[in-house]
């Protein structure tokens, strides 16, 4: 399955819910966001339909994402649902971690690989202050939890400003080295303005090589995250907003207008 730029697109990322138990600060506004109506969020029927349709396409990574993806009601029944589903060879999820300690065992018995963790700041009160309430042991006891339950290699997904010399980035580096977990940079990115750029120890925000497409809660299939391109399931089918998406999937990211990262996935 490859796009009109001979890119081969083969990751779906699934964005299961916009909720979320954080309100980090580069994510949501202080005053909260309005959110899905249960009606408007997929199934986990139509999820797995999705899922389906973009396997038979050539898909063979996906991740599950939010908002948090822990906070979906049987989010276990639906990473078991999508792990059945013949053809897929990297299957992971991103998540704060706040609830890893409660469903890592059983996520993998439901067939997760894998897991991204976010994590900005080893600073306790720099940590609630920047999730607006957050608890960074929890986050702690979610990273032990992966590892004694086999979700690895675990990586840590850091947002940082402008360098990976920044404090927290060098606190997070070392405490990863110490812990062998893998590190990631993320420079902090806006939607509306067009900025983004090539994640450190990863591949996203790479456009001449990016391979991806996005479903979000409310079911529209984005080819690109820094685009308003959208195709919604509901109304076309798994099927045709897949290829829609694919075929006009962007050379590169420019704006996004319409979307935000706690509803898309990031």
């Amino acid at each position: 399955m490859f796009d009109r730029f001979n890119r081969k697109i083969n990751y779906l990322r699934i964005s299961v819910t916009d909720r979320c138990n954080l309100r980090c600060v580069y994510c949501m506004p202080e005053e909260g966001v309005k959110l899905l109506s249960h009606r408007d969020i997929l199934s986990f029927d139509e999820i797995v339909e999705v899922t389906k349709a973009a396997v038979r396409k050539g898909v063979d990574k996906i991740r599950i994402t939010g908002g948090e993806p822990l906070v979906r009601k049987g989010i276990v029944d639906l990473v078991e649902m999508i792990g059945k589903i013949d053809g897929i060879k990297d299957y992971s999820m991103t998540t704060n971690a706040i609830f890893l300690d409660k469903f890592a065992k059983d996520l993998v018995k439901a067939g997760l690989q894998r897991v991204n963790i976010s994590l900005d700041t080893l600073n306790p009160e720099k940590f609630k202050e920047l999730t607006r309430g957050g608890d960074i042991q929890k986050v702690f006891d979610g990273i032990e939890a992966a590892k004694k339950a086999g979700l690895e290699p675990i990586k840590i997904n850091c947002v940082i400003k402008e360098s990976d010399q920044e404090q927290d980035a060098v606190e997070v580096t070392k405490y990863c080295k110490a812990h062998n977990l893998q590190v990631r940079f993320i420079k902090e990115m806006d939607l509306e303005t067009g900025e983004f750029g090539v994640v450190q120890g990863g591949s996203g925000g790479d456009c001449g090589i990016c391979n991806r497409i996005r479903l979000t809660a409310n079911g529209t299939i984005k080819p690109c995250l820094f685009s308003d391109i959208s195709y919604n399931v509901r109304e076309l089918g798994a099927e045709r907003a897949i290829d829609l998406a694919i075929g006009n999937k962007p050379q590169s990211g420019h704006t996004n207008v319409t979307g935000k990262f706690y509803n898309i996935g990031g």
